[in-house]
């Protein structure tokens, strides 16, 4: 792949949110509402915007209640928060006014939730998500993204503004490295496959490409090649397009900053291989239930309970084995 060109390095909301600030200049139908959670972005908004733009307070519930209220008003509406509270505390709301109601009203909301996974490193569990990707894909008709990179997150706005439908926009509150350069992959297919293998495909979303494209270096180096795939829309990706990839392995692995076996990525993914009644391996790389009140870096962090690029290595080490045995 293409080096991404030269360019500052930005946390996602920053990039997303500047996104959605031009594209409310141009369409007046675009609407934003906080709670209470702003940036240097927000503030232009506010100012440019004045009569698009409402902060309702540290009120979740409210948030998701005035936001479908200006949806079905005819407005396309950005609610924004911190991600656990924009998933689990208005949970009912979302539900009911949102999953519930598009399937008889046409609305847009898309609510961007910033500090997926471990990113809120410092502030512990109760700032920390890793339930979202979970209960946000229990609702249906709920379309989730979950970039890896700013870029991507800069498209999202465009993307969403052309669909219907209420969407989670699932945010890293860190700054990433860059993955994509200007050629931005196919949004519509929901995926990108960054690298290709032999036996092994990791599959990941959202800050574990990152860890994925560490751990594929890793085997690249003992001469094993791992496939590694990007699977940034969780509800519109292309089942052919994703099929025809993984048909060529005999494994997948699954990584996800979430629960492991608590309904997120790894549920979606064998969801897909049952279905499609597909002869491949799979195994699941993500954190063990249970709440963690430990300090430290994030990487520090993701090797305490699992999924650090040490302890995925060794995982996927074992899991090759067993392969090879069963191959054999």
């Amino acid at each position: 792949m293409t080096p991404p060109p030269a360019q500052p390095l930005k946390a996602m909301r920053d990039t997303l949110l500047f996104s959605l600030y031009q594209a409310m200049l141009e369409d007046k139908e675009v609407f934003l509402v906080t709670a209470d959670f702003g940036s240097p972005v927000i503030d232009k908004i506010r100012a440019d915007c004045p009569d698009r733009f409402i902060n309702v307070g540290i009120a979740e519930q409210n948030l998701i209640n005035v936001s479908a209220g200006l949806a079905l008003e005819g407005y396309k509406v950005f609610a924004y928060a911190i991600a656990p509270f924009i998933t689990m505390r208005c949970y009912e709301q979302t539900r009911v006014n949102l999953a519930l109601l598009s399937e008889v009203r046409p609305m847009n909301v898309n609510l961007i939730g910033v500090g997926a996974g471990y990113s809120y490193v410092v502030s512990g569990p109760t700032h920390q998500c890793y339930e979202d990707l979970a209960v946000m894909r229990a609702l249906p008709n709920m379309h989730i993204y979950s970039p890896a990179d700013q870029l991507l997150a800069a498209a999202l706005p465009a993307q969403c503004l052309k669909n219907n439908g209420p969407k989670y926009l699932r945010l890293d509150a860190q700054v990433l490295p860059l993955l994509y350069g200007e050629k931005l992959p196919a949004i519509e297919d929901g995926f990108h496959s960054h690298r290709d293998g032999e036996r092994v495909c990791l599959l990941a979303t959202g800050y574990m490409v990152h860890t994925a494209l560490a751990v594929a270096d890793h085997f690249s180096a003992k001469g094993i090649p791992l496939g590694v795939i990007d699977l940034f829309d969780m509800h519109g990706y292309s089942e052919d397009k994703i099929h025809d990839i993984l048909s060529r392995y005999q494994g997948v692995v699954t990584m996800e900053e979430g629960f492991r076996g608590r309904g997120g990525l790894d549920a979606l993914v064998f969801d897909f291989i049952t279905r499609r009644e597909m002869d491949i391996q799979m195994l699941n790389i993500g954190v063990d239930g249970g709440y963690r009140f430990d300090l430290g870096s994030r990487s520090d962090l993701h090797e305490h309970v699992g999924i650090g690029t040490a302890a995925v290595v060794e995982k996927v080490e074992r899991w090759l084995t067993r392969l090879n045995k069963n191959r054999s």
